[in-house]
């Protein structure tokens, strides 16, 4: 993997890169739609890649494993071939999952036991099996295995979380170092910071993952109920020490305005389930601001969703109509608000590079911070 910085905002730290991979260029800032179980919630594969434009999209470790399994994914050639996707893929190692399952997890300096939310089997994941069910799932960005702390987190216990997910991170690159791709492209391993809301230890964490030379960096432990002053505040003092020739993603992150903040901090990857998650029950991120289309008041309106961010569901369908299929509760409502809440986040990223650019970020993101925290 490559990463060429293209431009510096005058008026910011936002940057505008290229990242360039086997499986095809990235152009940053970026948001990847999140594919959890290989497929994007609700939306085809060619929507994904001609109507939102997304660039790469997210599997999850995790989930992959068990079901369908690696057996089927390596059956299958890895997970582009599995699910049909041709551009980037990244995958999360299931660091933050196995934080979800809370008492059905234990964690030992060896990894992590856990049982199965599907059928209750227990497993393992270490440092080392971790980047081989990656290396199996094939994608082409692989993150370390590291344990994401809970918010609020008393400070002792994110000292040594972050010092364990340090060990964990020797070993993950140790492991990675020693093995080979099992298809015919290049894998990448993205190390994560921690060290929950204390700068002291973000700042650790960050020197620790800045000294390992991988090819990108993540910010991980964010966006996990934490205030956004504390998530920015963090952001920005990890990003100021980060190598600049390195992308850096902001892993679980967030809202609009969130990215927009983030990419004024310097961050120039992001994912989030929002976009999809909101989409399901009506909640419409659009270029003026935020929409309940359950609300009355788009009953009879029969204008398009969002002309100005183009694509083909938010310019061919009325809100009207849109409103109608989430009343009743028809399947086609979630499909198009999925698609359309997508569209627009790739939309926004898309705009900020232009502005980044242009050398005049930090003004449009003023503007569009006001739009895009309106509720219509």
């Amino acid at each position: 993997m490559k990463f060429t910085l293209e431009n510096n905002d005058p008026s910011s730290k936002a940057r505008a890169g290229l990242i360039t991979t086997d499986h095809g260029q990235i152009e940053t800032p970026i948001f990847m739609p999140v594919g959890t179980a290989g497929t994007v919630k609700a939306v085809h594969q060619r929507e994904i890649k001609e109507d939102i434009k997304a660039e790469i999209i997210l599997g999850n470790t995790y989930h992959l494993y068990l079901r369908p399994g690696l057996d089927v994914i390596k059956a299958a050639g890895g997970l582009h071939q599995f699910n049909g996707w041709d551009k980037p893929i990244l995958t999360d190692s299931g660091g933050y999952q196995v934080y979800s399952l809370g008492d059905n997890r234990k964690i030992t300096e060896q990894g992590v036991k856990f049982k199965s939310h599907i059928d209750g089997s227990m497993h393992d994941f270490t440092p080392e099996n971790v980047m081989d069910i990656q290396r199996v799932i094939g994608a082409d960005i692989i993150m370390a295995f590291d344990e994401c702390t809970p918010y609020p987190c008393d400070k002792k216990y994110a000292e040594n979380s972050m010092h364990m997910t340090h060990r964990w991170l020797r070993r993950c690159i140790e492991h990675f170092d020693q093995t080979e791709p099992i298809y015919d492209y290049s894998q990448t391993l993205f190390p994560i910071v921690q060290g929950s809301t204390y700068p002291d230890l973000r700042k650790q964490s960050a020197e620790f993952i800045a000294e390992q030379g991988r090819e990108g960096n993540a910010i991980g432990g964010l966006s996990v109920g934490e205030p956004h002053e504390d998530m920015y505040a963090m952001t920005e003092l990890v990003c100021d020490i980060l190598p600049t020739d390195k992308p850096r993603y902001l892993m679980g992150v967030g809202t609009p305005e969130n990215l927009l903040e983030c990419i004024a901090l310097g961050v120039d990857m992001f994912d989030c389930v929002m976009p999809t998650r909101n989409a399901r029950n009506g909640m419409l991120f659009t270029s003026e601001g935020i929409i309940n289309i359950k609300n009355e008041r788009w009953k009879t309106d029969f204008s398009p969703i969002d002309p100005p961010i183009g694509g083909y569901v938010s310019t061919f369908y009325s809100r009207a109509y849109l409103r109608h299929l989430i009343m009743s509760k028809e399947i086609l409502g979630a499909q198009i608000c999925s698609v359309h809440n997508l569209t627009f986040y790739l939309w926004l990223v898309k705009e900020a590079r232009e502005q980044i650019k242009a050398g005049t970020f930090a003004t449009w993101k003023d503007r569009m911070i006001k739009k895009v925290t309106t509720r219509l």
